[in-house]
């Protein structure tokens, strides 16, 4: 293990231990007792869906790009990158380790199905940032009274980000591409935006980030603090937008952090905030975790690359 992995891990144990300590943990450890297992199957069985429609998406995106992979072992190899990802630092190891693997023979190689799952990733990535900026479109008209500090400006800075996006993909379609986004540019075009793509891509990544959300909410309600509706597009998205942060593991510790501290928003404590996050973060592993750890275990038994 590096030494960067090390201090990773020590890091997220000393948040999440340094927030036990700081709320109330007999709270805590109340909310954990009175979780029932019907909730905890439903969160799981969701987080199943996820699995299935970001393996639909990343075979779509590669199949765009002339990489085509059979679904069975698209939806395999998304358990292992997943599970990878949930316990190694940074967040995307996993995601590197399904690249190789999708490695091509032959002069093909390795950047077709690299450029597939940066493409994939990158479409999750977009849908996610899409229900933020609903958030911080809703929160001032629902919840005006419980803006948290600096809001104006994260919205500002979040909406001018969006803006000169725009402005750039308008601008990068009347000009002549520089030499490397020219070698790009088809791969976005042909997995954003030709024959309807773009609808394809929204819709999936759509029904994974939902997918997201709504094992927050089944979390939240587990413990004890069912969460309103408005929370879909508040709180919840700025707490797994902590998780895009490739310090951590998984997200462990800095989407804590952020549930202790937006949770009281709605009128509920930190505590709860915090069992909410740890439940969702245990739902979240334990959902992939025997498939993936099979799955890897096979692959590094058998030794091969994806056929």
């Amino acid at each position: 293990m590096s030494a960067f992995s090390i201090v990773a891990v020590i890091a997220v144990v000393a948040v999440i231990t340094a927030l036990f300590l700081t709320v109330d943990p007999a709270q805590v450890i109340a909310a954990f007792e009175n979780v029932s297992p019907v909730p905890v199957f439903a969160g799981l069985a969701i987080v199943q869906s996820q699995i299935v429609f970001s393996a639909l998406r990343w075979r779509f995106t590669a199949y765009r790009l002339d990489h085509h992979i059979p679904l069975p072992i698209a939806i395999r190899e998304y358990y292992i990158a997943t599970f990878l990802n949930q316990i190694l630092p940074s967040g995307m190891a996993g995601d590197a380790f399904r690249a190789y693997r999708s490695k091509s023979r032959g002069e093909a190689g390795w950047k077709r199905p690299a450029a597939a799952v940066f493409l994939e990733r990158l479409s999750g990535q977009l849908a996610f940032f899409v229900l933020v900026g609903v958030g911080l479109l809703a929160w001032p008209l629902f919840l005006a009274e419980k803006l948290p500090d600096g809001f104006e400006r994260i919205a500002a800075v979040f909406l001018a980000v969006v803006l000169i996006l725009v402005m750039l993909a308008l601008f990068l379609q009347r000009i002549r591409l520089p030499a490397r986004l020219t070698a790009i540019w088809p791969d976005l075009v042909a997995v954003f935006w030709k024959d309807g793509a773009l609808i394809i891509q929204f819709g999936l990544s759509a029904l994974t980030v939902s997918g997201y959300v709504a094992v927050f909410m089944i979390a939240a309600y587990a413990v004890g603090s069912p969460l309103p509706a408005i929370a879909v597009v508040t709180i919840i998205p700025l707490c797994l937008l902590t998780m895009v942060i490739p310090l951590g593991v998984g997200g462990w510790g800095t989407r804590d952090a952020a549930a202790a501290a937006l949770w009281p928003l709605l009128g509920f404590s930190s505590a709860e905030g915090l069992s909410a996050s740890l439940l969702y973060g245990i739902i979240s592993l334990i959902g992939v975790a025997p498939f993936g750890l099979f799955f890897l275990l096979s692959t590094i038994f058998n030794q091969r690359r994806l056929p």
